[in-house]
């Protein structure tokens, strides 16, 4: 993984010190909330229902041990003894008091992370595939290319005040896990017709009140010109993108306002006054970067002791069936460690969770763990016969949960219990949901379950094969539910099921859409298959027949 040198860390050391001045003038009164307000945006503070909200930075959601012990330690010391993990493939805490947030970024600091650019109108944490590097279906590994876009973005003057904020996932497989397809800008690796390496771009793309999917302004840009063409794109973005209206500043509405071709063409011709820059990549560049993400030293290893445990213990082959992956190395899987058990709203995990978690990656996955889109954690680098010895240790600590891809592995925002903008909760209905399934998920099939508390979309309802959206009506919480969306490579927005559900229907609701699907698929066949087939109206006339 990508270790600071002495500029990276020479630059997130003063920017701790800025803020604890910027910080302790706030405080003293010397600055007003909003002198203070774009401050603590650009180091990932906000200001939630009842306290402020920490946003961490996770660079394309690789974590070493040593920086995962360090965010139990903030937990623990500045917080309420868990964090939540994002979909962004980040961390936020959601209770430190304001005058020892430039402790803990210090603290921070100490083992090369940071907060800034969490927040605010800049470009976000570039985000990639979570199995990145160890994927057998990989064209090649994205996170080296994450690390030149996080160098190129951090602090970049020219963008750190866009119109609105900016956020870049890249996908180094056929397969897209980075949910490429609704970021501002996506970015598909792939090859040209000579085996050189390059890159399909997509733009304007989002969630949140606009759903889009994006579109592909250029099939294939070379390997060296990454940089330059996006920057050729954030400055069109910048000159053109609105201010006036934030809910229209999104480059999305930019590009459906002026149209693919002729945003496309602004594209091309800012592009051809920088393309023969110091932004243009040479190898030495590349290359330098690559080696930070060299293939680890796995070991020959067998299988033998993992098939002798998968037949003795049914709970750890139902675990392993569903919470495991093939690596691209044989002798070795990926592991997910579930954060949506039962007993904790989706996303938590404590601090001794991260503590344990952190002492297995060393024991078992050379040091790393990966933060998902998803809201889960992975160990990409286990040995097959330590799987069953892993699983164990999960287990005892709740992390073993055999739900990966199922209803009650959704994607949930805080919603009403801790976020300001929300319009409903989310929390207790996902709670509600999970009591239904937990004996039944397996069953019920692999369902993308999405829910978000407001039309900010922060828990890809629109994306979700079963999205589920919070809105206020005279004061009352009441869901509105969509059915079909995909975040897969061939991503699709949900589409709508009908009048919006009262609060107490919900889990009805979710469980008479699941029987109709079991009722109706044809041996294996998935949600989205059986829907596609048999269209919405039997999923209507249950849900609104029932309620």
């Amino acid at each position: 993984m990508y270790l600071y040198n002495e500029f990276d860390q020479t630059l997130v050391n003063e920017r701790v010190e800025q803020f604890r001045d910027q910080t302790k003038r706030f405080l003293n009164g010397d600055l007003t909330e909003e002198q203070f307000r774009p401050l603590r945006l650009m180091n990932g503070l906000y200001i939630q229902t009842h306290a402020p909200m920490l946003r961490i930075n996770i660079p394309y959601g690789l974590l070493s041990s040593k920086q995962l012990r360090m965010l139990a330690h903030v937990s623990h010391k500045y917080d309420k003894d868990y964090g939540h993990f994002t979909t962004r493939q980040n961390i936020q805490f959601n209770w430190p008091e304001l005058k020892r947030v430039p402790d803990i970024l210090a603290d921070l600091a100490s083992v090369q992370m940071h907060s800034i650019q969490s927040s605010g109108n800049c470009i976000r944490n570039t985000t990639a595939d979570p199995l990145a590097g160890v994927c057998a279906d990989e064209i090649e590994d994205p996170r080296p290319y994450c690390e030149i876009i996080r160098q190129w973005s951090t602090l970049h003057p020219e963008f750190s005040y866009l119109p609105r904020k900016f956020k870049i996932a890249v996908s180094g497989s056929p397969k897209d896990r980075a949910a490429t397809q609704v970021h501002d800008i996506g970015l598909h690796l792939k090859k040209d017709a000579d085996g050189n390496i390059g890159f399909e771009v997509l733009v304007g793309g989002g969630l949140g009140r606009t759903p889009v999917i994006g579109q592909t302004i250029n099939n294939f840009i070379a390997e060296k010109d990454l940089l330059s063409y996006l920057e050729a794109i954030l400055r069109v973005y910048n000159r053109f993108g609105r201010r006036d209206n934030k809910y229209k500043a999104r480059i999305k509405i930019l590009v459906r306002e002026t149209g693919l071709d002729t945003f496309k063409e602004q594209v091309e011709a800012e592009w051809a006054s920088i393309r023969d820059s110091q932004l243009t990549l040479t190898d030495d560049n590349i290359q330098r970067v690559k080696r930070y993400f060299t293939p680890l030293n796995y070991e020959t290893a067998n299988d033998e002791a993992l098939e002798q445990h998968l037949a003795n213990s049914g709970a750890f082959r139902q675990w392993f069936q569903q919470n495991t992956k093939a690596h691209k190395q044989s002798g070795y899987r990926i592991a997910f460690v579930s954060l949506k058990s039962p007993k904790r709203p989706p996303g938590d995990v404590t601090k001794q969770q991260m503590e344990l978690i952190a002492d297995l990656a060393d024991q078992y996955s050379f040091g790393q763990i990966r933060t998902t889109h998803d809201q889960n954690l992975a160990l990409t680098d286990v040995k097959s016969c330590d799987l069953y010895a892993l699983w164990q240790q999960l287990a005892e600590h709740d992390l073993a949960t055999a739900n990966i891809g199922t209803i009650t592995d959704m994607i949930c925002c805080p919603g009403l219990d801790f976020c300001s903008l929300a319009n409903a909760s989310s929390i207790d209905i996902a709670q509600g949901i999970t009591d239904r399934f937990t004996d039944s998920a397996i069953d019920a099939g692999n369902i993308s379950l999405k829910m978000s508390g407001c039309m900010n979309g922060c828990g890809h309802h629109s994306i979700g094969e079963i999205g589920i959206l919070g809105v206020d009506k005279k004061g009352e919480q009441w869901y509105q539910l969509t059915l079909g969306g995909s975040d897969s490579h061939q991503s699709k927005l949900g589409d709508r099921l009908g009048k919006a559900i009262a609060k107490d229907g919900v889990v009805d609701a979710i469980d008479d859409i699941v029987q109709v699907y079991k009722a109706n698929r044809i041996d294996d066949e998935n949600f989205a298959s059986t829907l596609q087939r048999i269209g919405l109206q039997p999923f209507k006339d249950k849900v609104y027949d029932a309620h």
